[in-house]
C-alpha cells in the first residue's frame, strides 16, 4: 500500500493549515513563530518535540529505525554486531537515551557533547559508507513530517520543518557526514531516490527488523500473544517496508484499524489542553537502566577486537578517538 502524501508531499493546503492553526494554537506554537528558524533551530525542536508532539516523535523515530533495516546493503554490518539481536532492548535504549540527551541540552552542552562522543566512537569502530549515515540521517528528518502528515493533531508548520531540517544537518556536520544537502527539497529527493535504489530483502533485513519487532510488541503483550500483536505494528508500515524486511503485510481492515484509532487520537489531542511541562525523554524509566544512567556509559565498548557493555576504565573513556576528534565545533 502507498500512502498518499508519504512522499516528496509534505505541505497542508494554506487555507486548511491556516484554519487549524487558529483553533489549535499553543503557546509553544506561539512562542515558535517569533523564532527564527536557523538561529534558533535547537529551541524550536525542543518545543516541538518535547512540548507539541512528544507522542509523534518517539513513534516516527521507530519507524525511521525500520526503514533503515530495509536497505539490503547496510543490514550485514548490523546484523554481525549482534547489538541489534541479542541485545536488542539495550541498543534500542541507548539510542534512545543519546538522541534525547542532545536533543533536550543541546548538541554543544556538556551532556550533549558527551553523548555525541559516545555515539562517535561506537560509529568510528565500523567502516560505514558515508551514503549509509546520509540516508540514516534523511529519515530522521523526513519519518516525523510523515508521521505528522498522517496522524498530527496539528500539522507541522513551515518553520519547524525548516528548524528540524537545520537541527538534524547541524548535527550530521557534527558526526562528520559529508555531502549534506543545503535544501530540505534536495535531501528528500536523495531519501526517495535511495530508497528505490537500496530497498530489497535480505535475511539480514528480516532477522534484525524482527528482532526490534518482537521487543516493541513485548512492551505489551506476553510472548503467546506477540503473533497476533504483529499485524498491528506492520499496519504503520508501507508495503515497500514491509517487503523488504519480509514482513507479512496486514489485511486491509487491520489498516483501517490501526489509521483510524491514530487520527481518533490527534482529534481527542485536540481538544485537551496543551502542555505546559515538557515532556523530557530522559526522564522516562528505562527498561535497561531502571536505576539510572550515565551518559559516558552509553552503548558499546571494545577492548582488543571484542565488544564489551562496559568502559575499561575512565582513563580509557576519556581518550578522543579519531572520529570523535574530527566532531566540528561550529
Amino acid at each position: 500500500m502507498h500512502f498518499p502524501g508519504n512522499r516528496l508531499r509534505l505541505g497542508f493546503r494554506e487555507s486548511e493549515g491556516e484554519a487549524m492553526e487558529s483553533m489549535w494554537k499553543s503557546w509553544a506554537l506561539k512562542e515558535i513563530e517569533g523564532l527564527d528558524s536557523v538561529r534558533d533551530h535547537q529551541r524550536i525542536v525542543f518545543l516541538s518535540c518535547c512540548y507539541e508532539f512528544p507522542f509523534d516523535t518517539t513513534r516516527s523515530l521507530e519507524l525511521a529505525l525500520f526503514r533503515t533495516f530495509a536497505l539490503a546493503k547496510g543490514t550485514p554490518l548490523l546484523a554481525s554486531t549482534g547489538e541489534l539481536t541479542r541485545r536488542t532492548q539495550k541498543r534500542y535504549d541507548d539510542t534512545y537515551l543519546i538522541i534525547s540527551e542532545i536533543l533536550e541540552n543541546g548538541y554543544d552542552s556538556p551532556r550533549g557533547r558527551a553523548a555525541l562522543r559516545r555515539m562517535n566512537r561506537m560509529h568510528g569502530h565500523y567502516t560505514i559508507p558515508n551514503d549509509e549515515f546520509l540516508y540514516t540521517l534523511s529519515t530522521f528528518v523526513f519519518e516525523p513530517l510523515r508521521w505528522n502528515a498522517r496522524f498530527g493533531w496539528r500539522p507541522v508548520t513551515e518553520k519547524e520543518k525548516l528548524a528540524g531540517f537545520e537541527y538534524w544537518r547541524q548535527l550530521g556536520r557534527r558526526m562528520n557526514i559529508k555531502e549534506i544537502p543545503d535544501a530540505l527539497e534536495v535531501f528528500e529527493a536523495f531519501n526517495v531516490a535511495y530508497e528505490k535504489e537500496h530497498y530489497r530483502y535480505t535475511d539480514t533485513n528480516h532477522e534484525i527488523a524482527a528482532a526490534s519487532r518482537d521487543m516493541m510488541l513485548g512492551w505489551l503483550l506476553p510472548p503467546p500473544l506477540r503473533r497476533f500483536g504483529a499485524p498491528f505494528l506492520h499496519a504503520v508500515l508501507d508495503d515497500a517496508t514491509l517487503d523488504a524486511v519480509g514482513f507479512e503485510r496486514p489485511a486491509p481492515w487491520v489498516r483501517k484499524v490501526v489509521t483510524g484509532t491514530l487520527r481518533l487520537r490527534s482529534r481527542i489531542m485536540r481538544l485537551l489542553p496543551r502542555r505546559r511541562k515538557p515532556y523530557l525523554f530522559t526522564r522516562r524509566r528505562m527498561r535497561t537502566y531502571p536505576r539510572g544512567y550515565e551518559v559516558e556509559k552509553l552503548g558499546v565498548f571494545f577492548e582488543r577486537g571484542r565488544e564489551t557493555v562496559e568502559p575499561r576504565s575512565a582513563s580509557d573513556e576519556g581518550r578522543e578517538t579519531e572520529v570523535g576528534s574530527r566532531i566540528r565545533e561550529l
